[in-house]
């Protein structure tokens, strides 16, 4: 029956572990070796270069230089003394008495190289993690950079990458290639070294995540467009940078915007479009447009702002406002708060001299809108045309009310009046008292006579 392991034994797989870390993170970072008959100066030091330990007698040691392919004779003696080394003082000197060598040795002048301090990114989730660090100053012949990633809290060995120095932007630069189907989340761990012949430096461990370095490029095709009758209105467009698939994984933006006397910029955030509408423009006054990037999640860090757009909003061309004309924007100012937005006119410089004088006005006198005739002119006929009612609904009223009191005092002396008299009835006529004329044959007739026949 096996024994159970010893408590030493116990303590030695922990111990081995914390041994392999400290080898993966404590990478060696000195100086690179010397070749033999190898001097080293430093920039912009002095050093002298020795022939023997003893000065031959009675002899005259002559020294010579080779460097870049040509010669050339420097000095006399047993020593030499370079004053303010350059890097175009490297090569190789030999020093020699008539056509005897005595000694050959090369020197190379270099500096210490500068401690990294990187910087990780990663352009979209399907692209390299890339790591730089700048450069004060240009890295000495022979400088080589190195970097190391591991896994935290992993016993394996670190993935090695080799730098480049890139001239023109004066910085190391360093490609991790990320395999497919890598956790975000993981912890890494980058280790950075820069050496040379003068010395070596070691950069401080950088513990990242895929997910935090992203860092989108900036937009691009950012363009400024005035809007047809919309004097205070601005069109901003833009388009995704060309190293993001907006297939798979969209970007939040992030616009900025000043007009060019302003000195601060405003700013409209959580964006999800491609576009803008500029509501607060400035009146006739150009405007400087920016644009910036993230992950749609909050993933990373803002991309770099794009190059600056500029526009200015539509003006009318019939309509020539005064320069001293108070504008109905506003902009932010140094405590956050909002107020009047001050004319251009007032961040113009003084004059040329600078003497501080008074302001010259301008000899030209504003022109008057046609808009201001047709705005008078409709507002007087409108008077015009109120004033014309309210006489005739007055007239109206005057004599409606007159004819209701001529009507009223009508009707109280109303008399009844006969239209025509009635002609007399026979029942209405009075018996004749007198006898009437005979008729004919000597009949004489009485009025009951004549009643009777005339039934």
């Amino acid at each position: 029956m096996a024994r159970p392991p010893g408590p030493l034994l116990l303590l030695l797989f922990p111990l081995r572990f914390l041994l392999h870390l400290s080898a993966a993170a404590g990478r060696p970072c000195g100086p690179a070796g010397l070749p033999r008959d190898t001097v080293l100066g430093l920039l912009g030091a002095n050093i002298t270069l020795t022939c023997q330990d003893e000065q031959p007698a009675n002899a005259t040691v002559l020294w010579q230089v080779e460097k870049q392919g040509a010669a050339g004779q420097l000095a006399e003696g047993n020593t030499l003394l370079l004053r303010q080394l350059r890097y175009e003082d490297s090569g190789h000197y030999s020093c020699s008495v008539g056509s005897h060598l005595l000694r050959s040795l090369r020197l190379l002048v270099a500096e210490p190289p500068e401690t990294p301090q990187v910087s990780c990114y990663r352009r979209s989730h399907d692209k390299d993690v890339l790591c730089e660090w700048p450069q004060q100053k240009k890295p000495s012949p022979g400088t080589r950079a190195m970097l190391w990633v591991r896994r935290r809290f992993v016993a394996e060995n670190a993935t090695e990458q080799r730098c480049r120095y890139f001239s023109k932007a004066r910085k190391f630069l360093c490609r991790l290639k990320v395999p497919p189907g890598t956790d975000d989340t993981k912890s890494l761990v980058v280790s950075t070294c820069v050496s040379n012949s003068a010395g070596g430096s070691a950069g401080k461990d950088k513990i990242i995540t895929l997910s935090s370095v992203l860092r989108p490029d900036p937009p691009v095709n950012v363009t400024v467009q005035a809007l047809e009758r919309a004097p205070q209105r601005l069109q901003v467009n833009w388009s995704y940078p060309p190293s993001w698939d907006p297939r798979f994984y969209w970007l939040r933006f992030q616009v900025r915007y000043r007009p060019e006397p302003a000195p601060t910029f405003m700013e409209v955030d959580q964006v999800m479009t491609t576009w803008l509408d500029i509501r607060d423009a400035w009146r006739g006054t150009r405007h400087v447009v920016q644009v910036r990037a993230k992950d749609e999640f909050g993933h990373g860090t803002w991309s770099e702002w794009s190059q600056e757009a500029v526009g200015t909003p539509w003006t009318d061309p019939w309509e020539l406002t005064s320069e001293m004309e108070p504008y109905s924007s506003q902009v932010p100012t140094e405590d956050d708060t909002y107020g009047v937005t001050l004319s251009p006119r007032l961040f113009e410089e003084d004059d040329a001299n600078g003497a501080g004088g008074s302001v010259m006005e301008s000899s030209t006198h504003p022109v008057a809108s046609p808009y201001a005739f047709l705005v008078t002119g409709g507002s007087l006929l409108l008077g015009i045309a109120l004033f014309v009612g309210i006489v005739v609904r007055y007239r109206q009223m005057w004599w409606t009310s007159r004819q209701e009191t001529s009507k009223a005092e009508g009707e109280g002396q109303h008399m009844l009046v006969p239209l025509s008299i009635p002609p007399p009835t026979l029942s209405d006529t009075p018996l004749l008292s007198q006898p009437a004329p005979s008729a004919p044959g000597g009949l004489h007739t009485t009025q009951a006579d004549y009643s009777s026949s005339g039934q």
